[in-house]
Formats: structure tokens, C-alpha cells, sequence
């Protein structure tokens, strides 16, 4: 495969040359998809598209089959991703197991797992929370005792996105307990989900989809080859693969999408002839304009090769709030309509307001919790007690 220096290129030429091929090969019938967390079968031909013309994982180096994008262009490809509806793919193994393996793996490692992450024939998931250990993450008690050339693994996660449909699991367990720092003694490892003792168990949704999991392990046998890193040094690890994707949590793409299915609403119901209406709108518009102010100012460190504090968590806050926002107005247009996630006619098109409306439930939960994210602002920012 012809590899090229994407970095060399303008923001602009690499965007124009990401849309050109996306909106030539990215089926329609998958744009943007009302389902935000498709399986991987849901998927497949994007997936295998993307991996043919290696452009899978886009900030894996070049002689791992990535495209090695520094975090400006990767800005740039998460935008216009966004921009042209292209579905969500399970990305896991792309986003987290790669490159963790591509930083603390062995040869071996590497050379077996990361192939078989671009074929898709390894799906992954993200084994971390579990019932008293989600925002506290430091006090998992998933146990793995050394047993030889194995490990057995026994313990529970929850919360875990897509088990139902992956094969590996990315798993933090604790192989030593320290009572001083709860971070010592935690362990990554790569298990195989087809093991006798692993179960999964699927969690319905509001929408009545199944995205999380329950996975449970009794006494499974992990070989000690699939620990990454040093034993009892997991903890470092699980956090040095979040990078630069912290931004992402509050790309304005969410409240953008919304805002435009608001307006299409609005004006198809007559709500824009309501002057309280027309106030709430343009609240609502002004902060999507903050918001996209906000990201390109944390957008432009990373472009000048920044590193990003811990004031990004703001993003975070102010995304996710604003999503649940404009999707509560569009229930309020919509009126009696909008039972359950059914579309609405309007015009030629359909809004799924119902549909926004459940979805913007979850953004101010994972990644860390709104919470937690406020906690890490008044510690850390505003130097609080």
C-alpha cells in the first residue's frame, strides 16, 4: 500500500481529499445512522473499506497500517467524519488496544494482535468499569492470580460497550492489592472472550438497545504472554493511551447535529413564530457558537504541538449539557409526537427527536462524568480544596 506523508499537506487539502473519498465510498444507506453504537456486523463494509485503503486508524504510525496523523489532521478526520454522517465503527481495537500495544507491547504482540485488528477478524471491548469501581476506577477488584504460565481471572465489569458482538477484551484487573495507592497493583491483560468462565450479559437500554454488558469471569485461564507492560504497572498504562482523544468528548458535532434537526422541526410546526421560542433558539445557537469557539481554542494547542491540561474537561461539560438541552426544546416542539423514538414527518425529511433526546442522556455518564469532570476542574484548574 502507497503510503503518504498526510501531515505535509494543508488542513484543507487533506480535508478535501478525506471528503472526495468518503462521500465515494461510504454507502449512503449508512449515513447518518440513528443507532449511534452499530455492531460490527451493521458495519462490516465501511469497516473493510476503510482498512483497504488504509485509513482504518488514523493515528497509528504508517508501519503499523496507519495513517499516522499528527493530532491537527486527526482533528481534521474526526471533523469531517462527523460532518459527513459516516457511522460510528467498533473502535476499540483502534482507538485503545492498538495503540496501547503499539507503545508497550512486545514484538510478539504486535505482530499478532494488530493485523487481525485492521481485518476485523479481532473485535474489541474496553474491560474497565465494574459495579463499585466506574468514576473511581482505582478501586477495581477484578482479581488475577498467577498460576503458572497463566493467570486466573475472576471478577465482574460492567458497563462494557459492545461485548455482546467483540471477541478480546482490553481487561484491568489487580494482581496486587496496596493499601496505600489504590493505582498499585493493577494489571493490564488481552483475554479472549471465547475462554471457558467468560459471560456476557447484554443491558437494555432506554431506546431497548443493547450497547452495554454485564462480563463476568470465573476462573479463566489467561496466558501470561497477554500481559502488556509490566505486572502491577497497569494503571499507567491505561491512562497513557488517552492522548489527545480527550478533545473528542467535546467535539460540538452532537449539539450541531440536533440544532439542525431543531430548526428543520421548527420551521415545519410554525415554533419559529413564537417569540419565546425564537429566544430559546437563539440561546441555544449562541452556545453551539461558544462551544465551537471553545474546541478550536484546545484544538489550536494541539495543532502548535500543546499538550492539553486538565481545563479541557470543561469541553466536556459544556458539550454534553448543551446536547441535552437542545434535544429537550425539540421534545417541547414536537409535543405529543415524539412518543417513543418513532421519526417525524417533516417535509421530505424525518427528525428523530425522541430518538436525540435518549441518546443525549448518556454523554454527561461515560468518559468520565460530568461529575467527575467538575471535580477535576476545581482540583486542578481552580485550586480548590
Amino acid at each position: 500500500m502507497q503510503q503518504q506523508d498526510w501531515n505535509a499537506l494543508s488542513d484543507d487539502e487533506f480535508r478535501g481529499i478525506f471528503r472526495e473519498w468518503v462521500d465515494a465510498n461510504c454507502p449512503s444507506h449508512l449515513r447518518f445512522m440513528r443507532k449511534q453504537r452499530p455492531v460490527f456486523d451493521e458495519v462490516a463494509e465501511w469497516y473493510h473499506a476503510l482498512a483497504e485503503k488504509g485509513w482504518l486508524s488514523p493515528v497509528w504510525p504508517q508501519e503499523h497500517g496507519g495513517m499516522g496523523l499528527d493530532a491537527a489532521k486527526h482533528i481534521v478526520y474526526v471533523e469531517e467524519w462527523a460532518r459527513l454522517g459516516c457511522p460510528r465503527i467498533p473502535d476499540h481495537g483502534i482507538g485503545l488496544t492498538g495503540p496501547l500495544l503499539i507503545e508497550f507491547g512486545t514484538d510478539e504482540q504486535k505482530a499478532n494482535f494488530l493485523p487481525k485488528i485492521l481485518s476485523g477478524e479481532h473485535v474489541w471491548c474496553q474491560g474497565y468499569s465494574e459495579p463499585n469501581a466506574g468514576s473511581d476506577l482505582a478501586s477495581l477488584r477484578t482479581s488475577a492470580v498467577s498460576d503458572g504460565d497463566d493467570y486466573i481471572v475472576n471478577g465482574q465489569k460492567i458497563w462494557t460497550t459492545l461485548a455482546h458482538c467483540a471477541n478480546w477484551i482490553l481487561l484491568l484487573v489487580r494482581t496486587t492489592k496496596d493499601d496505600n495507592k489504590r493505582q498499585n497493583g493493577i494489571t493490564v491483560m488481552l483475554v479472549d472472550m471465547t475462554t471457558p468462565g467468560v459471560v456476557v450479559r447484554p443491558i437494555a437500554n432506554l431506546r431497548g438497545e443493547a450497547d452495554f454488558c454485564e462480563v463476568f469471569f470465573e476462573n479463566v485461564r489467561v496466558p501470561a504472554k497477554n500481559v502488556v507492560g509490566a505486572v502491577d504497572q497497569g494503571w499507567a498504562l491505561a491512562k497513557s493511551v488517552l492522548g489527545h482523544e480527550r478533545i473528542f468528548l467535546g467535539a460540538p458535532s452532537r449539539p450541531e447535529y440536533a440544532l439542525k434537526r431543531l430548526e428543520m422541526l421548527a420551521e415545519d410546526r410554525g415554533a419559529f413564530d413564537d417569540p419565546a421560542f425564537r429566544s430559546r433558539y437563539a440561546r441555544l445557537l449562541l452556545d453551539l457558537n461558544d462551544l465551537g469557539s471553545a474546541f478550536e481554542k484546545f484544538a489550536k494547542i494541539l495543532r502548535e504541538g500543546g499538550q492539553l491540561g486538565a481545563e479541557v474537561s470543561v469541553l466536556k461539560i459544556f458539550c454534553s449539557e448543551l446536547y441535552q438541552r437542545i434535544t429537550e426544546e425539540t421534545l417541547a416542539v414536537a409535543g405529543e409526537e415524539a412518543r417513543y423514538y418513532d421519526d417525524l414527518p417533516v417535509g421530505d425529511n424525518e427528525v428523530d427527536a425522541m430518538n436525540l433526546y435518549l441518546d443525549s442522556r448518556a454523554p454527561t455518564i461515560f468518559g468520565g462524568s460530568n461529575e467527575i469532570q467538575r471535580n477535576i476542574l476545581a482540583k486542578a484548574v481552580l485550586r480548590l480544596p
